[in-house]
């Protein structure tokens, strides 16, 4: 009997390296996502609309940053991206704990860290979308994102529990040290990835300016990718009016201490688990264009149960609020990613990323200024309701697009289209 999986990328030890770093800056993550705020709450006293701003800086870069940044990841070797932007996070969130050491934290310093980290993340979440494909077969990418995203949900386990208690036993700014440590573990674990990138194809002379429309107008003139864009868009904007506030919303209406909503974060991601085990099996049996628009329709009715939470008995409301979201969520990724490395030409992969998270991430810091703005007028619980209620149409753009008639996932690229012209495959 052996005591590890013999199939699918478990013996890959290029892949197995990637997922491991991953697995442990994902950890580390979930930690600085509790601690950040709560160091802005706790801390530094800040009120609600300033705490929702370090969600809106934060994803300010993919607004800012994106489009040209994937036209630099199809033009350049991934992996030393990977490593440079695992470095440069590590240290720019240690300057945190060392600032609070010295009697220098302020909010604008949690800004900055913020847009500075969210900037280097861009670069990272392109380059390394587009890094898997070369790294494994395309008809392995199924399992390779059930695998990175089933990381993503066990650190969203873990993370925000152990997190809570550092947070009590540390203090806020030095249990972000944490995340800090894991940036640098994760690089170390890619340095020491073997397999090299193939070269890529591209034409000289070509501008960056012109590479940047083509992969524009490749995602906004595909029947798929825009259906996903609008989706995807629509409901980060919702579920950010909501979790830009919800710290100050557990903190201050519902009287939650550090470790409790490190607690409720823990338990409410088990679904993201149970979603990323799902995803492949529920694929193969309702066809991959009905998982994805299944698990679109979970976006939003969970979310109303957080402004109905009573404040004598809030826990249950909110945890099952986070477990179904979450598990749809996290289908929703799997296979809604993995067709798109599949069907995307290699050529394109860098800016067909930058420019979906162009879409679907530069929303997130408008919802989280709507939040803020939003909880200041109306107050916390009046902002809730509006991103839930929201959220809950979300789903409408993939339901009604042709995506739902995709059976099984494809095994090749699709046909590239023309330099420069839109695409309607």
């Amino acid at each position: 009997m052996t005591l590890w999986p013999q199939e699918g990328l478990w013996r890959h030890r290029d892949f197995m390296k990637l997922w491991s770093g991953q697995t442990i800056s994902q950890f580390g993550t979930q930690v600085s996502l509790l601690a950040i705020p709560l160091t802005a709450v706790l801390v530094l006293d800040a009120s609600a609309f300033e705490v929702a701003q370090l969600s809106t800086v934060e994803y300010l870069p993919f607004l800012l940053f994106a489009l040209p940044a994937g036209v630099w990841v199809d033009r350049l070797s991934r992996r030393p991206i990977l490593i440079a932007a695992d470095l440069a996070r590590g240290a720019a969130l240690g300057s945190i704990p060392l600032a609070y050491a010295f009697g220098a934290l302020t909010i604008w310093q949690l800004y900055a860290v913020s847009f500075v980290a969210g900037t280097l993340t861009v670069f990272f979440d392109v380059a390394y979308q587009s890094y898997l494909p070369s790294l494994v077969e395309r008809e392995r990418l199924l399992h390779g994102n059930s695998l990175l995203e089933m990381s993503v949900s066990v650190a969203q386990v873990a993370g925000p529990g152990v997190g809570g208690v550092l947070v009590g036993a540390l203090t806020a700014p030095v249990a972000i040290l944490i995340d800090a440590a894991s940036f640098l573990v994760s690089a170390v674990l890619v340095v020491a990835i073997r397999a090299r990138e193939a070269p890529i194809a591209r034409i000289a002379s070509v501008s960056v300016r012109h590479e940047l429309w083509e992969g524009l107008r490749y995602v906004v003139g595909h029947r798929y990718w825009r259906a996903l864009a609008i989706t995807v868009g629509a409901s980060n904007f919702a579920s950010f009016v909501i979790g830009s506030i919800f710290v100050v919303y557990a903190v201050r209406e519902l009287g939650l201490m550090p470790a409790t909503i490190g607690l409720v974060l823990t338990l409410g991601s088990l679904g993201g688990v149970a979603g990323a085990m799902a995803a492949g099996p529920v694929a193969r049996r309702i066809g991959v264009g009905r998982t994805i628009v299944g698990s679109a329709v979970l976006f939003g009715p969970p979310l109303l149960l957080v402004p109905l939470a009573p404040q004598a008995e809030p826990i249950p409301f909110l945890v099952v609020a986070l477990l179904v979201a979450t598990a749809g969520g996290t289908a929703f990724n799997i296979t809604g990613r993995s067709l798109m490395q599949t069907l995307t030409p290699e050529r394109l992969l860098g800016r067909m990323t930058a420019t979906r998270r162009f879409l679907v991430w530069g929303t997130i810091p408008l919802g989280s200024l709507a939040g803020g703005v939003l909880a200041s007028e109306l107050g916390l619980r009046a902002a809730l309701w509006t991103g839930a209620i929201i959220a809950c149409f979300t789903f409408v753009p993939i339901a009604l697009s042709p995506i739902r008639l995709i059976s099984n996932l494809p095994t090749e690229p699709e046909r590239e289209p023309a330099l420069g012209a839109a695409v309607d495959a």
